[in-house]
């Protein structure tokens, strides 16, 4: 299917008939006749037919050793054979946790990606760059690694795939041009966000001194929800979704604490996803539609994805037109999670998980890198200012937190809820390197379990 980048198309009737009451005062015809002209091709008119239609799939951590790579081939190219399918999202982790992070690993790995019949779009894991400094991934800097990526799988200005489309990159603004993996597109009337939050806890250190990647990315991700939201309400899209790869853990929610650091009692583990769960809350208020947000689940599912709405604003009330898909296929190998977008229907997002077709051979030639990649020049990372400009935190709410609402799997009636209501890092000392058919389930209601519904 096509993607199309929506400008205005509400304000092609408001032309249209501007146009004619001014046509026909040039020539003297009644107010009434021009009226009814304008009338009638406003019902002709593109923008009050039905809302596109449009799927697109995602897939992620599919790869944790050469051995699946012939079979992560396969599951794009069944993807491919789908018509209907817009295009990819590789959610995160194209290498496992015990594999070297060597460069021959990620090209031959984006090779892979590249094969895509269908635009691909990939966001960065836990594997893919933090877990770089253990001693079974080679002992590697994981920011080196970082820039690595930045000047390879995100040098380009589209996404990957043997068609690609454009996409916007955060590193066009002067201020976080080091940020070139966060990216933006549009397709039909939906705004796509793709953000680096990795596991297990967004690569917040415990480490003492200023944990400068974390204060840093955290800023510049901030800022490009924010700018999603604005933009998204520019367009006047309908939705808006983002992809990250780590678990957020929106359950979670902490109550500010002003007077925290006064206590000297066993405290729990800083929550690095902190700051990007409010940045949520402040995207969900600038842009009232349905915000998706789409990441891999760190506990299994027992329906191949969890549908639920857990995040909490300021005053421990739930944001209702935001809604959390977390996948975790059964098989990672021969199925996929797909999502349909149907913008005129309520709700307008239906979540299932798709399987390879079993007879479908495994390819047995390895990919080659066709696309030429160009290398990005990465440029100094502009000052940010210090850690005590990050986002301030919310202030104590005055009424007492209501009940967490629980996971609902997609097997148990997930998916219907109510209406809607810094200067530079210095730069860390680099370790050596080592050598060398979809899943229809009943909710209340009458609503599919795989569907997801938020906002009004």
């Amino acid at each position: 299917m096509r993607i199309i980048d929506a400008h205005n198309p509400v304000q092609r009737p408001r032309r249209l008939r501007a146009a004619l009451n001014f046509a026909f005062s040039l020539t003297g015809a009644p107010r009434w006749f021009a009226a009814l002209s304008a009338a009638f091709f406003t019902f002709a008119t593109p923008a009050n037919a039905a809302a596109p239609r449009f799927t697109f799939a995602v897939i992620a951590n599919t790869m944790h050793s050469a051995a699946d790579e012939a079979a992560t081939q396969r599951l794009i190219d069944a993807i491919g054979r789908e018509r209907d399918v817009s295009f990819i999202v590789y959610n995160g982790n194209l290498k496992g946790p015990k594999e070297a992070c060597r460069d021959a690993l990620y090209e031959r790995r984006q090779a892979l990606l590249e094969t895509s019949r269908h635009p691909l779009f990939f966001i960065p894991g836990q594997h893919d760059w933090v877990d770089c400094g253990t001693a079974e991934a080679g002992g590697f800097d994981p920011v080196e690694r970082l820039d690595l990526l930045r000047q390879t799988l995100f040098a380009d200005s589209t996404s990957m795939g043997q068609n690609p489309i454009a996409l916007t990159r955060e590193s066009e603004v002067s201020r976080f041009r080091p940020f070139r993996e966060n990216v933006r597109w549009q397709a039909g009337d939906i705004v796509f966000v793709g953000l680096n939050a990795p596991g297990p806890n967004n690569h917040y250190l415990t480490a003492g001194g200023r944990n400068g990647e974390f204060e840093d990315r955290v800023i510049a991700n901030a800022f490009w929800l924010e700018h999603a939201g604005e933009y998204a309400k520019r367009r006047e899209a309908r939705a808006v979704v983002v992809f990250i790869q780590g678990d957020p853990d929106p359950e979670r929610y902490e109550r500010p604490d002003r007077f925290a650091w006064l206590r000297f009692a066993h405290s729990p583990r800083r929550d690095g996803f902190l700051e990007f769960k409010r940045s949520l809350v402040k995207l969900a208020q600038i842009f009232h539609g349905p915000v998706l947000v789409i990441h891999c689940d760190d506990e299994a599912a027992s329906g191949g994805f969890v549908i639920d709405q857990p995040l909490r604003n300021d005053k421990g009330m739930l944001v209702t037109n935001l809604t959390r898909v977390a996948i975790a296929p059964h098989d990672r190998l021969n199925q996929w999670i797909q999502i349909d977008a149907e913008l005129g229907r309520k709700p307008p997002f239906r979540v299932s998980v798709r399987e390879v077709p079993k007879q479908m051979p495994m390819p047995t030639a390895q990919p080659v890198l066709t696309r030429e990649v160009p290398a990005a020049s990465m440029p100094a990372v502009p000052a940010l200012g210090p850690a005590s400009e990050l986002p301030p935190l919310l202030q104590t709410p005055g009424e007492p937190q209501p009940d967490q609402q629980p996971r609902i799997p997609a097997d148990q009636g997930g998916g219907a809820y109510g209406p809607p209501l810094s200067a530079p890092p210095a730069p860390p000392a680099t370790a050596p390197r080592t050598p060398g058919a979809a899943s229809g389930l009943n909710v209340p209601g009458g609503v599919p379990a795989s569907s997801v519904q938020s906002g009004p």
